[in-house]
């Protein structure tokens, strides 16, 4: 058996098959059958592969295109068209022929190389191999990349085995033990469970006699596939300076596939022309970071180790680290990932933007979109390319123990600075409480509780004048990288779910100003905003009743008839969503029906009229709502 990285069919074919050829033992001369197990779906196929190498009946054009060629191997290609009947004429009965019948094999080697590509399970084909070697004692040669394989049973399936690891783990009440990191926990689970990779040394160590390790010079070779760039002379520069950088991830993908890494290395070319054309001061730091990046992705990605959907949720950076200083296990497969290739790629490296999406995005899908290169290089060359990424940004976005102690004191004052005059956003102000109140517990700063819960509620009520509405706090606030939060974070929140429900209410008006302004002159962007931004939130709540009937009798008496449609579809559709309107609707048909009063008959009348019935409709709907408590007099209900 051969072990070890890509090059080694180069020196099959030119050193080991040729010395085999060449020698004689007990007088018999040996030939190779040489048969990649690439893309091999089932057993048969390889029964089927080695009887066209070994058979006499070859086609008498394919064996003179051979010779004529000075090839000893059939190709590939012509091995998909061998005509089977041809061979035998038409098999008896229709039977299945079985090729391992017709074998004849007593003076070859068998050599078997890629069997870490095949797409059958290692071990079924090494128990097929042991057949040969076994029963009819033939020289058969092995030829994988044993580190590849290793990879491949590992990660075979992850998710399925994630999920029962983690399954297993917390039936055995070991899910909230802190003793170890999740991750780690997680792992160990699907290696004691599933580990395949040891049924596999089981099966070599019976059935491989020997195993030869190859491994060629390997700055030699990357020297090699460097000098494919000597024309661009900036290029190879930065690559020579960096062939360590290049070699160690290389290193930890652990998949030693040369070809990868040379396609990984041209897209990084692209990547570096781009860069310096389009943004020449970007720090040598990042584009070390794009380096390891692009091979990191490429090997991810091209490698089979993952599948492609990982990345692809991720939209940038900022994401990226939420995911990694997020202390809650999510049970999520992307973040143990995440977690995964960060630790195993930037191990040793600090660098503080680490993920380009315009780099995964051009390795996943072959194409390098522009917008997304800019919007990237626009964010590194406001924050990591600049000395004015905020002291905020950084606590929020990397460890707090990462931050230098002669550092941290500056950083502090920094965001006390920022949230008393409220220049940050009313969510992370929320954030920032929860590590400042953490730092005051373990004595890291020297504001107690009393003081920083004034500085922060009186930012907050700054903030929210330029803040706008968030809605998606509970994920914004999972992104927090302490876990001792919840005993600080109540009359916060409280304040903050105040503060952002009136920020709701602004966002709502503007809405409201901005979609029913198009009534009666922009009836068709009215309704596409409508049926687009309006159908499930209570938007009649936001705008002045008089004002809407207004605009609706000013409307042309087709467009009163679709407005009032839409009106009951919504109803019967979100009721309970758009209940807090119907105190408006209610003085809407009140101020359409004091109108229509004493008028006389017109087809504008008869459509506001019914536009009346149909709110009078959409009311009934909320009667229950509207029924007096005992102690209001029943007057005030009557309108």
């Amino acid at each position: 058996m051969v072990s070890g990285v890509h090059g080694k069919t180069y020196f099959w074919n030119n050193k080991i098959r040729k010395k085999i050829e060449s020698m004689q033992l007990n007088g018999k001369r040996y030939t190779t059958i040489y048969m990649s197990l690439y893309g091999i779906s089932n057993l048969e196929e390889i029964s089927k592969k080695i009887f066209i190498e070994t058979t006499q009946l070859m086609d008498k054009n394919l064996r003179k295109f051979m010779d004529t060629n000075g090839q000893t191997t059939i190709p590939e290609y012509a091995k998909t068209g061998i005509d089977m009947a041809n061979f035998f004429g038409v098999t008896q009965n229709g039977d299945k022929v079985d090729y391992a019948d017709f074998f004849s094999t007593d003076d070859k080697v068998l050599c078997f190389d890629d069997l870490e590509r095949a797409n059958v399970d290692v071990i079924d084909i090494l128990g097929y191999i042991n057949n040969f070697v076994e029963h009819d004692h033939i020289k058969t040669i092995i030829i994988c990349n044993e580190k590849e394989l290793s990879t491949k049973l590992k990660s075979s399936n992850l998710e399925m085995k994630t999920f029962i690891a983690t399954y297993l783990l917390d039936k055995q009440d070991e899910l909230n033990k802190t003793d170890k990191p999740m991750v780690e926990k997680i792992q160990d689970k699907i290696e004691h469970v599933f580990d395949k990779a040891n049924d596999y040394e089981r099966i070599k160590e019976k059935l491989i006699g020997e195993t030869f390790e190859y491994a060629p010079k390997f700055d030699y070779i990357i020297n090699g596939i460097l000098m494919r760039y000597e024309k661009n002379p900036d290029l190879i520069r930065f690559l020579r300076e960096n062939t360590g950088l290049i070699i160690s991830t290389f290193n930890k993908s652990g998949t030693r596939n040369l070809r990868i890494l040379k396609h990984a290395l041209n897209d990084f070319s692209k990547i570096y022309e781009m860069v310096n054309k389009s943004y020449p001061n970007t720090s040598h730091r990042v584009i070390q970071t794009m380096l390891i990046f692009t091979i990191a992705v490429s090997f991810e990605i091209k490698a089979g180790k993952i599948t492609k959907d990982k990345f692809v949720n991720i939209k940038d950076n900022e994401e990226y680290k939420s995911i990694l200083v997020s202390s809650r296990i999510l049970m999520d497969n992307r973040q143990f990932y995440i977690k995964e290739f960060d630790n195993n790629y930037y191990y040793n490296f600090k660098a503080e933007y680490r993920f380009f999406k315009f780099i995964e995005y051009y390795v996943r899908t072959r194409i390098f979109d522009m917008k997304l290169f800019k919007d990237n290089m626009e964010t590194i060359r406001n924050t990591v390319d600049t000395e004015n990424l905020p002291a905020y940004r950084r606590l929020l976005t990397e460890e707090y123990w990462k931050i230098p102690d002669d550092q941290f004191g500056k950083v502090i004052e920094e965001i006390v600075e920022d949230v008393i005059t409220g220049k940050i956003r009313l969510i992370d102000i929320v954030k920032l409480y929860a590590y400042f109140s953490y730092f005051s517990k373990k004595e890291l700063i020297s504001y107690d509780i009393k003081t920083i819960k004034t500085i922060f509620f009186n930012g907050m009520n700054i903030s929210s004048l330029t803040s706008e509405y968030c809605p998606n706090p509970e994920e914004e606030l999972g992104k927090i990288a302490i876990d001792e939060v919840a005993e600080y974070m109540d009359e916060i929140l409280k304040y903050f779910n105040s503060l952002n429900a009136q920020l709701l209410d602004k966002l709502y008006k503007e809405k409201a100003d901005e979609i029913f302004k198009n009534i009666p002159m922009k009836m068709e962007i009215f309704y596409e905003k409508f049926d687009k931004e309006c159908m499930n939130i209570p938007i009649f709540k936001y705008y002045d009743p008089y004002q809407m009937f207004q605009r609706i009798s000013c409307a042309s008496n087709e467009d009163i008839v679709l407005i009032k449609e839409k009106l009951v579809n919504r109803a019967d559709k979100y009721p309970k969503e758009i209940e807090p309107e119907m105190k408006n609707i209610k003085q809407l048909k009140q101020i359409v029906d004091d109108y229509l009063k004493g008028k006389d008959p017109s087809i504008k009348i008869v459509m506001l009229k019914d536009f009346s019935k149909t709110l009078g409709y959409i009311l009934d709907k909320y009667k229950i709502s509207f029924l007096p408590r005992k102690e209001e007099k029943v007057e005030e209900t009557e309108e």
